[in-house]
């Protein structure tokens, strides 16, 4: 592991914050986890991301592996970086004339080089144990070490209008350990695929390790008024025949409420009439819109009087005044 980056080992950039280098070990632990992960080279990558995470969790630790690299820990408490970075470079032109010299031992190992800064560069009394600190017996020599829980997802099915309302709700998931209750916070204007975090009601992690989180993947339950996209709703608008051709204003009934819909003369089935707003709210932003779709609904038994009116319409009603004068298809 000598000469790797804790960070690259992770996967995260060096401006990762403490919560993100989290998550990447929670994966990275997981997938090499001996008990796990059966390929030869699984326990090592456990090992060197246990020891990367050991590092970086730590500000104090973070804040000299950022001063001073791999050396980090050889470096005396006192010790000014830049200090550091010159008596590196002093001692690595030193190393370059003597050049093969140095013999097997080496410089760093106990060799023939005592030269360097501050016992740098083979300098007695470096601890190997400290140098590479649980590389080789986990971490803090605790067998393999605190492991953070697994985090979790569950479904939550929702209604169209528990979205739409959001509120607190009361659920019951079963797992491993039997059934569990929630009380659980929705934000109003949940869209289906939305994610709720719980924080720590994930899965235990073991010797004292942090628990992971539960998310709850939010699923709409088919409606039989209403269909979602996104937080745009589309719902249908029952029309009589003669509402449609003489325009009128009708109640549409939404999540949030009954609305009112001014019908245009001349609207025909499959027209699609816009209630900027009226969609699900959203509380980061533009609400979605609804979308009233007029239905032409003709009664199924006619009385008399109505035979004879259609009827009448019927005879007056040329087909090259309906030809001329009845909006398309598309409303129009």
């Amino acid at each position: 592991m000598a000469g790797r980056d804790f960070y690259e080992m992770l996967g995260v950039p060096r401006t990762a914050t403490r919560e993100e280098i989290q998550r990447a070990y929670r994966t990275l632990a997981r997938e090499n986890h001996p008990d796990v992960n059966k390929d030869p080279g699984a326990e090592e990558r456990f090992k060197d991301v246990s020891e990367a995470y050991d590092v970086l969790s730590n500000p104090d630790l973070r804040k000299r592996y950022d001063a001073f690299g791999p050396d980090f820990r050889r470096v005396p408490e006192d010790v000014d970086p830049e200090t550091w970075a010159r008596a590196q470079a002093r001692a690595g032109a030193g190393r370059a004339g003597a050049g093969a010299g140095a013999g097997a031992g080496g410089p760093g190992w106990g060799g023939a080089d005592r030269g360097g800064f501050g016992g740098f560069a083979g300098a007695e009394g470096i601890d190997i144990e400290d140098l590479f600190g649980g590389m080789f017996t986990g971490r803090g020599g605790r067998g393999w070490g605190p492991i953070p829980g697994a985090d979790q997802e569950a479904e939550l099915v929702l209604s169209v209008e528990d979205a739409y309302r959001g509120g607190r709700h009361s659920i019951t998931l079963a797992g491993p350990e039997g059934q569990r209750q929630y009380d659980v916070n929705i934000p109003p204007g949940v869209t289906d695929g939305q994610r709720i975090r719980l924080a720590g009601q994930g899965g235990r992690g073991s010797d004292g390790a942090e628990p992971g989180d539960l998310y709850l993947v939010v699923r709409l339950a088919r409606h039989p008024r209403y269909r979602v996209h996104g937080r745009d709703i589309d719902v249908d608008m029952r029309l009589a025949p003669w509402e449609a051709a003489l325009g009128a204003s009708v109640q549409v009934e939404t999540p949030g409420g009954e609305a009112k819909v001014k019908v245009p003369p001349g609207t025909s089935s499959g027209r699609r009439l816009r209630l900027r707003g009226r969609g699900m709210p959203n509380p980061r932003g533009e609400p979605g819109d609804l979308y009233a779709e007029a239905r032409i609904m003709v009664p199924r038994h006619l009385s008399d009087e109505e035979r004879r009116l259609y009827s009448e319409l019927a005879r007056v009603s040329t087909r090259a005044h309906a030809d001329s004068g009845y909006a398309d298809s598309r409303g129009r």
